[in-house]
């Protein structure tokens, strides 16, 4: 099992959390981010074996990328390009390899239900390259498109966010939507690897396939969280 993280976003626990954790998704600077926070991210990854990703975002850094925005769809599309040459010629100059895409807050979750959107990070991907994986929900919109496209794409999982019925997020204005404590989020992980399933908001079980869980590097606990779960997959 994989533990992903979205890194290069300025919190400044990137270093510390960058040992336990087997992929990281780097913020390209519609966000978060900057050039030279790339370099420093993508040297961290590289010093760790940890595979390395875009992490593309609508380009709204006083949201933080967490604000819903309707772009037409081939604008959208250029955006998401321009984000990953951005990161591919800091790996390229390190001498290391893109491994993977995963969208960012709102364009992520947008993907998960509107077309155009969902059409606008996959042709993103496939145009620039199409070995490139992709990161994407279970039994979403985007996941059902990619398997048609036969395009690769691992399925993610949160192991610190709280999950509707239907498997989309809740909200993060609602309370709790962030799962912080390192024990409960532990059991939740275990409980997604072991019985393929994850407990909703309402207490409902809920199916989940996972290839990869991602742990937010703006969790609180972000720190203890990666600590934690890598000893539980270690063993």
């Amino acid at each position: 099992m994989d533990i992903n993280c979205d890194l290069g976003e300025g919190m400044g626990n990137d270093e510390q959390i960058m040992p336990f954790i087997n992929s990281c998704n780097i913020a390209c600077g519609a966000h978060a981010g900057s050039l030279e926070v790339m370099r420093k991210t993508v040297l961290l990854a590289k010093n760790y074996n940890v595979k390395i990703g875009a992490h593309p975002s609508f380009s709204d850094r006083a949201n933080f990328g967490r604000t819903e925005m309707f772009i037409p769809k081939n604008k959208l599309k250029s955006q998401i390009i321009n984000q990953i040459v951005k990161l591919k010629e800091v790996v390229d100059k390190e001498g290391v390899v893109l491994h993977h895409v995963k969208p960012h807050g709102a364009l992520y979750n947008m993907a998960t239900k509107f077309d155009d959107v969902a059409n606008a990070v996959i042709e993103a991907v496939e145009y620039f390259d199409e070995e490139l994986i992709l990161y994407v929900p279970y039994g979403s919109l985007i996941s059902k498109k990619l398997i048609k496209r036969k395009t690769p794409f691992y399925y993610e999982s949160f192991a610190d966010r709280m999950y509707n019925n239907d498997l989309s997020l809740v909200s993060r204005e609602i309370p709790d939507s962030l799962i912080e404590n390192p024990n409960d989020i532990l059991k939740r992980v275990k409980q997604i690897i072991e019985l393929g399933t994850i407990n909703s908001f309402d207490g409902k079980s809920i199916k989940i396939k996972s290839d990869t869980i991602c742990v937010h590097g703006d969790n609180p606990n972000a720190i203890e969280v990666v600590r934690v779960l890598s000893k539980y997959l270690d063993s």
